[in-house]
């Protein structure tokens, strides 16, 4: 596998009530090249991912509307686009959609505490595309378990391919996903509806990160 060879299979599948962010162009916000620029995010990313040895992922559950649906990165928001050539050096990521960057509240907390840990993971979703309601495209759904069947090849391969040997699932979604690959599986509560102090507990914890160095990186995030 390679990461071009990856990016292409994602760009191949279309499915109903389901933005593909690597072949699909949003008429209201993206640019006309926003599937070109999104498949090179996660090309560039992924190869390096694997230049530093990433043996860990973490996991959400899929792309949200103002997230992963505009940028092709998991748990990335636009807002955090120029920091991720910091943490994976030779990723070349470049905004997609027209105007100014959108943030997402995840995505703050997520790269909150990529800030502060030594080693970054991979960030991936269980399923990788922006699943949505009918005729609501700015709307977020749990994906079906046929729609899952379409990707979990897919994600065998990722996890194989990077010799992934632990996975940090973000939400019981992703934890119930996760257990199948046969690796270490952690799980940590997903930051939205209510969840960022348990997520940040959770995230200090297993990173044995100083109570307050969380909460100081997002404070710079959100700033």
């Amino acid at each position: 596998m390679t990461p071009a060879a990856f990016v292409k299979a994602l760009a191949a599948f279309s499915l109903d009530n389901v933005f593909n962010p690597y072949a699909d162009v949003c008429a209201v916000h993206d640019r006309a090249d926003a599937a070109e620029s999104r498949r090179r995010n996660l090309r560039t990313y992924l190869a390096a991912s694997a230049d530093i040895g990433v043996d860990t992922i973490w996991m959400g559950r899929d792309l949200g509307y103002r997230g992963g649906r505009r940028t092709g990165l998991a748990l990335t928001d636009e807002y955090h686009l120029p920091e991720i050539a910091k943490r994976y050096p030779g990723c070349q990521s470049r905004q997609a959609t027209r105007g100014p960057a959108v943030a997402e509240r995840t995505a703050a907390e997520i790269w909150a505490v990529l800030r502060v840990i030594d080693t970054p993971p991979l960030l991936w979703n269980v399923f990788p595309f922006h699943p949505h309601e009918p005729n609501n495209p700015f709307s977020n759904r749990r994906f079906t378990a046929r729609e899952l069947d379409q990707v979990d090849e897919l994600n065998n391969a990722l996890i194989a391919w990077l010799n992934i040997r632990q996975i940090v699932a973000i939400g019981q979604d992703a934890a119930q996903y996760a257990r199948r690959f046969g690796v270490k599986v952690i799980t940590i509560r997903h930051p939205s509806y209510g969840g960022v102090r348990e997520f940040r507990e959770g995230m200090q914890q297993l990173y044995k990160l100083p109570d307050s160095a969380v909460r100081r990186a997002t404070q710079a995030t959100l700033i």
